[in-house]
């Protein structure tokens, strides 16, 4: 899963706004739409970067299609450290 984790967070063109969406959604579940409208992001590029997510077992959802709410996989909490080392060289340290 740690190779998993790199390559879709850190090892591809979109791994910026994939770690951003992982870090909104951990913060708290949320749907596509509200997503895109948080995080100022085309809605369609949103989905892609969750289909990205849930088809690597990064995200699960919870619900139907279209109201589908996202939220971090059980694996992915497993490997939360991993993920923590990633955001941060992606992302660059938390000041929050």
């Amino acid at each position: 899963m740690e190779a998993v984790l790199w390559y879709v967070l850190a090892g591809t063109r979109g791994g910026v706004n994939r770690v951003r969406i992982l870090r909104a959604l951990d913060e708290r579940p949320r749907n596509p739409n509200q997503l895109a409208e948080d995080m100022n992001l085309n809605y369609d590029t949103v989905r892609h970067h969750l289909d990205v997510l849930t088809d690597n077992d990064v995200l699960e959802s919870s619900g139907d299609d279209y109201g589908a709410v996202y939220l971090p996989s059980d694996t992915a909490e497993a490997h939360w450290d991993t993920v923590e080392s990633i955001v941060e060289q992606v992302d660059g340290p938390d000041d929050s």
